[in-house]
């Protein structure tokens, strides 16, 4: 049975920590880096922070939209849902690959935008980390157990759960090998990721 209580204390407290950090830190940085004199300045600098902010929202409403409703690991549901016959052969459908590349695409920004917070402040990194794991808690328990109710093997729901989650630290890698050379080099670009991260942040935990 779902322990709603866990459900809504885990994603609310990891909610909570991700709108924090998005607002008081990474968006007031990248703010910060894009008002400078010698960037955009005040004015062109705070509508290319908010602009940004916008566009990191976009990007994971159009791959919420991309993502079926069925495969998408934002979709918290009820184990009791899952529990029907037409569900499984539902699911037994859709199952395999096309699922497990649906979950890393939504899970790729969550893996960049830890590796670009950790960049600006490992202290700040370790804060979103912290909250993203403890959002992929009920989140790994929303891709595992349709699975397993599809197949009736445990093992493939535990595998293609763990799969959505090396997303991340993909994620995490290309941000490393193509934008950190161009991050340590233009403060503009700097700028306009941490306010799209923000924008990932938020929008995930809404």
């Amino acid at each position: 049975k779902t322990n709603t209580k866990f459900l809504s204390l885990a994603l609310g407290f990891s909610a909570g920590v991700m709108i924090y950090v998005s607002f008081v830190e990474i968006f007031f940085k990248a703010k910060t880096i894009l008002a400078a004199d010698h960037v955009y300045g005040a004015r062109l600098g705070t509508w290319v922070t908010v602009l940004s902010f916008f566009g990191g929202m976009a990007l994971m409403a159009i791959i919420d939209k991309l993502v079926p409703k069925g495969d998408n690991p934002h979709e918290m549901r009820k184990v009791e849902e899952l529990d029907s016959d037409n569900h499984k052969n539902r699911r037994l459908a859709r199952m395999g690959i096309m699922t497990a590349i649906a979950i890393a695409i939504h899970n790729f920004p969550e893996g960049l935008a830890t590796f670009a917070a950790a960049i600006s402040d490992p202290s700040l990194g370790i804060a979103i980390a912290a909250a993203i794991a403890i959002h992929n808690i009920p989140e790994g328990i929303a891709v595992s157990v349709p699975v397993y109710y599809a197949t009736g093997s445990r093992k493939k729901a535990f595998w293609l759960s763990f799969s959505s989650g090396l997303a991340e630290p993909m994620g995490a890698l290309i941000g490393f090998l193509i934008l950190m050379p161009f991050m340590e080099e233009s403060k503009i670009l700097m700028g306009i990721i941490f306010a799209v991260v923000a924008g990932i942040m938020v929008f995930i935990s809404f």
